[in-house]
């Protein structure tokens, strides 16, 4: 079993609220979830009106198929123009992981 992670440090756009970071934000981790069956979530700069850090998580039976996944899921947050993504960093956990 693998267990990849993906973190997605995001800059938003012209966003002057929390609320409206918010309403960018949550269909993107919506969309992750049901196209790519993930467990994703924004996890980091709650605070700060215009970046958002996205968590994604899988699980596989083999570390190419979580890799595979997980570049799905970036290449799908840095297509969405009302976000530009900053930076992506991919980890790995596998069996011989302790």
């Amino acid at each position: 079993m693998y267990v990849g992670t993906l973190e997605l440090d995001v800059l938003l756009g012209d966003v002057r609220s929390l609320k409206e970071k918010r309403s960018l934000v949550r269909p993107v981790v919506a969309e992750l979830r049901r196209r790519f069956d993930v467990a994703a979530a924004e996890a980091g700069h709650l605070d700060l009106h215009r970046r958002a850090l996205i968590g994604v998580a899988c699980v596989a039976p083999d570390a190419g198929h979580a890799v595979e996944v997980l570049e799905r899921c970036e290449r799908l947050v840095a297509a969405r123009p009302e976000l530009e993504l900053l930076s992506a960093r991919q980890r790995m956990l596998g069996p011989d992981d302790e």
